[in-house]
């Protein structure tokens, strides 16, 4: 049953992908079509990588309500962004290649991610403290943000502003080959590691009874974790609630926490929200409102649902 849906999932995810190509199709068709393909390859990516990050994070914190986001994990990489130009100058930063900036960028967040976060696993935090810890990392790192904004150059500023907020019908197509790259490699990992996270979901105690040597598994797939969220950053800018809505929405459709079926399933999920809900506001709607606003609102509310169901149980 769990495989049909799955199978019913994949299924909406190409139409999906066949309506946002097809629709409104008319002038130059080889042109408009080479530009959709881009930007569906960035959403569709966008959709994977948020989707398995977050998976992966529920689990390796043994939590369904924290997410890489909530964490603070793309307030440190939009940190990071303005530290550079900070450090560099505008022009710096600009005339330094979008592949490489990209892959220092990936880099430090992996490296700040683990320095953070493992310590936190390693003395494992309730979810309260767990959730505080995020919020204030969180404000802590968009604080820095700000701080380092109103030190540079008002035109030096405008050079970081634009990945501040997550923006759908902008991506970064310019870093989609070197971002595919690291989405393709994070999801072969997790793939390789899903029987694994079957076991680190027992339980610290529990996996480590089984075989499973805690601290090293945990580092990697923290790394998986950052690269992801750095290419998700990168290439829409920070979404907040969209991994928490799509790992919700994954989890009650396959109805099972087997990763073999969670990670596809929540991947999918991932597709269908971001390229049917482009789709949908573009086509349908005129643009008349944003998709990241709408998936903020309904991912905040689920959000809020799975906090108050979780303090009742």
């Amino acid at each position: 049953m769990a495989e049909r849906r799955l199978l019913g999932l994949a299924v909406a995810a190409l139409l999906a992908a066949v309506a946002f190509l097809a629709i409104g199709l008319r002038g130059n068709i080889a042109f408009v079509l080479e530009l959709r393909l881009l930007k569906l390859a960035a959403l569709v990516q966008v959709g994977v990588a948020i989707a398995i990050s977050t998976v992966i994070f529920q689990t390796v914190t043994g939590n369904r309500i924290l997410t890489p986001s909530i964490m603070g994990l793309d307030a440190l990489y939009l940190f990071g962004q303005m530290l550079m130009v900070f450090l560099l100058g505008g022009v710096g930063y600009v005339a330094l290649d979008p592949q490489l900036k990209f892959g220092m960028e990936v880099l430090l967040l992996m490296a700040l991610a683990a320095a953070l976060l493992l310590p936190m696993l390693k003395s494992r935090l309730d979810m309260g403290l767990m959730l505080l810890a995020g919020v204030v990392f969180g404000v802590l790192f968009r604080s820095l943000y700000s701080l380092l904004a109103r030190l540079i150059d008002p035109n030096e500023f405008a050079v970081a502003q634009s990945a501040s907020f997550a923006n759908f019908n902008a991506v970064r197509t310019d870093l989609l080959v070197f971002a595919a790259i690291v989405t393709v490699i994070a999801a072969i990992i997790a793939w390789r590691a899903r029987h694994v996270l079957d076991v680190i979901s027992l339980g610290p105690d529990t996996a480590t009874g089984l075989g499973v040597g805690w601290a090293g598994t945990v580092t990697g797939l923290l790394l998986v974790v950052a690269a992801l969220v750095a290419v998700s950053t990168a290439l829409v800018g920070p979404v907040a609630f969209f991994g928490l809505l799509v790992a919700a929405l994954a989890e009650r459709i396959v109805e099972s926490r087997r990763h073999g079926l969670l990670l596809p399933a929540a991947a999918f999920a991932g597709i269908i929200v971001l390229v049917g809900g482009q789709t949908l506001f573009q086509h349908a709607l005129g643009n008349a409102t944003a998709l990241g606003v709408v998936i903020e609102f309904v991912g905040g509310l689920v959000f809020l649902l799975l906090l108050v169901l979780g303090s009742r149980k």
